[in-house]
């Protein structure tokens, strides 16, 4: 986490320096009323498309939907739709003998949709036509976690049998969820199962987030939006998230969580009109 705090907002943070600083120095154009929205900020509402990195995820997080409506000359009303991994800091690959790989111990893939509403504030605003505009963002919203079943390919007929590989039809191979007091002979693991083979299996555990930001708007044209958004995001759930399958019962307030706090990047673009 603090790796990846350091590695996107230190350099964010030089930017917003510079931006402010352009800010303090260029000249203060008049009001054009509250009933509508200024000559700078022409549009009436945006919608962008945006792809997330997180400190909770894997190398790609997720991605997410915004839709944004003008109030007034500095205030914006959105809602959002988010959908990441959740993956555990404690997964362990390992590779099998037949040159697959598996996640030793795990016992379901899990998957976060979050819904949200939220406001957001123009700090610094950029030209029409070029520059870089600052904004604050905060959102809250329920979450959905999903518990996806996370499958192995199991060679039961040498189960026991340590180094032997797969000997083709003589072997009875299944397909199942991972289960570490079931499958105890790890050498007869053979591979990870299809992502989707046990979605009729989804379990569903609700939650809650609260979300804060900075966004960074680039862009040459006032219909276009490109840009990054930087936060910290809070979630919560109702139970902790199964995803890793302990050993021995008391392992289990070890292994998985109920709550997690990250750090989040996203990258953005979109259209307004």
């Amino acid at each position: 986490m603090y790796s990846f705090t350091s590695r996107f907002l230190g350099p964010l943070g030089a930017v917003l320096l510079v931006v402010a600083q352009a800010q303090a120095q260029a000249p203060v154009r008049p009001s054009a009323g509250a009933a509508a929205p200024s000559e700078e900020q022409s549009y009436h509402k945006e919608f962008v498309y945006g792809v997330n990195f997180n400190t909770q995820g894997g190398l790609l997080g997720g991605a997410s939907v915004r839709s944004t409506r003008v109030l007034d000359d500095r205030m914006l009303r959105f809602w959002s739709i988010e959908g990441v991994m959740l993956k555990n800091a404690k997964e362990e690959r390992r590779s099998t003998i037949v040159g697959g790989s598996y996640i030793y111990l795990k016992s379901n893939y899990a998957f976060v949709l979050r819904p949200s509403v939220g406001l957001q504030r123009v700090l610094f605003r950029k030209a029409a036509d070029a520059g870089v505009q600052v904004n604050a963002l905060a959102s809250a919203g329920p979450s959905f976690g999903l518990l996806l079943p996370y499958y192995i390919v199991y060679d039961r007929t040498s189960a026991g049998s340590i180094g032997t590989p797969p000997n083709g039809a003589n072997n009875d191979i299944v397909t199942e969820q991972f289960d570490p007091a079931k499958h105890t002979d790890v050498n007869s693991i053979l591979d990870r199962g299809p992502l989707f083979s046990g979605i009729g299996q989804t379990r569903v555990v609700p939650g809650f987030h609260l979300r804060g930001g900075l966004s960074f708007e680039y862009g040459r044209y006032r219909d276009a939006v490109t840009g990054l958004e930087v936060g910290v995001l809070v979630e919560g759930f109702t139970k902790r998230m199964l995803i890793l399958s302990p050993t021995i019962l008391s392992e289990k307030d070890v292994l998985n969580r109920q709550f997690f706090p990250s750090v989040y990047l996203t990258l953005y673009f979109g259209h307004r009109s």
